[in-house]
């Protein structure tokens, strides 16, 4: 008897809500003049509402697919965006929005919108043009904009969103999402995101200045090194320190009275004649070659002329000393005489009588 209630009690349609879309025009506000007690300063960095508590009401009572998007639109001008809701403690007939979303709309504050339900599918892909070059001075983007993007649930082709970051405000552009739809908007709750950025605004790329012509490079001449011996007499550092540091006190040549010619005779400089407290030479190697310092000779002595020269050496130096007068008696040999006992020491010579 009722097994057709569903169907023919409904002229033969099924049950379904008369509206399942939520619409409905308030008063919109920047954030910042809400109430001390509900306003939430770092809300204005975001991309959500706050609405009255009687929007709630018919929201529940309507099929809304989780999270909650909404459209909000400037009919006047013919503008249209994209938010979610943070909270549902404003006024009645009031909405508060941040001050960039009222910006973007051409909004004032007290003027009329239109907000209404929307369904819009989850992004995959973002490209970003931030209006400050200063944008470029952050050391990690990638996780400021992670961080930032937790507050918004939606994103919508040409909007110009805010950022806080170390107490500096970034604009960001929103150049193109995927994937497109008719609403130009796409839904970043619990999905992947990848991310892209366009140049910022007055970013000039650096002139790139084309790098010198490499000169032609001189061959290596093989018979000069080949068997130069040490690098000290190959590159000639002694005649090179000689022309450097040689000092001249008179110049010219000397003359013989004679009228013949003076021969000069040429010394070779070694590196023993060198002044070791003249001022240092410029060291100009030739192509190819490095300086590697000067030989060290250690003098080393052989172990047998160690030894003589240990043998040869003596050991205790000096004489020996007492305190106590000799008694010995003198010979005749030696050069001395022995004291007389009341004289204070010997005469000289004895004369003898005849």
């Amino acid at each position: 008897m009722f097994s057709g209630f569903g169907t023919d009690f409904f002229s033969g349609t099924p049950f379904q809500p008369q509206n399942t879309r939520f619409e409905d025009f308030f008063r919109c506000y920047p954030v910042a003049m809400m109430p001390d007690n509900i306003r939430k300063d770092d809300s204005n960095f975001g991309g959500k509402v706050f609405l009255p508590p009687s929007a709630l009401s018919k929201l529940t009572m309507l099929h809304i697919r989780y999270p909650m998007l909404f459209e909000l639109t400037n009919d006047a001008a013919g503008i249209t965006t994209h938010s979610g809701v943070l909270e549902f403690v404003a006024e009645e007939g009031r909405v508060y929005i941040p001050q960039w979303m009222m910006q973007t709309l051409q909004l004032q504050p007290g003027s009329l919108i239109k907000i209404a339900s929307c369904d819009l599918p989850n992004g995959l892909f973002v490209k970003l043009e931030p209006q400050l070059v200063d944008f470029l001075d952050i050391s990690d983007p990638k996780a400021v904009l992670e961080n930032a993007l937790r507050k918004f649930s939606t994103l919508t082709v040409n909007d110009i969103v805010e950022i806080d970051y170390n107490d500096t405000k970034y604009g960001i552009k929103i150049l193109e999402v995927k994937p497109e739809s008719a609403n130009h908007g796409i839904c970043v709750v619990e999905t992947d995101l990848e991310t892209d950025f366009a140049p910022p605004v007055g970013y000039v790329e650096p002139e790139r200045k084309p790098a010198r012509e490499a000169g032609p490079q001189t061959p290596k001449n093989v018979k000069a090194s080949a068997g130069a011996g040490t690098m000290a007499h190959s590159i000639g550092y002694a005649a090179m320190v000689s022309e450097g540091n040689t000092h001249v006190s008179f110049h010219g040549a000397g003359q013989k009275l004679s009228g013949k010619e003076v021969k000069q005779e040429k010394k070779s400089i070694s590196i023993d004649d060198l002044d070791q407290d003249a001022a240092p030479v410029p060291l100009e190697l030739p192509e190819n070659q490095i300086f590697l310092g000067w030989p060290v000779k250690i003098a080393v002595d052989t172990e047998a002329e160690a030894n003589k020269k240990a043998d040869d050496e003596p050991v205790y130096h000096g004489e020996g000393k007492t305190l106590r007068q000799s008694k010995k008696r003198t010979t005749a040999t030696s050069g001395a005489s022995a004291p007389l006992k009341n004289h204070s020491r010997s005469p000289d010579y004895i004369e003898i009588d005849d």
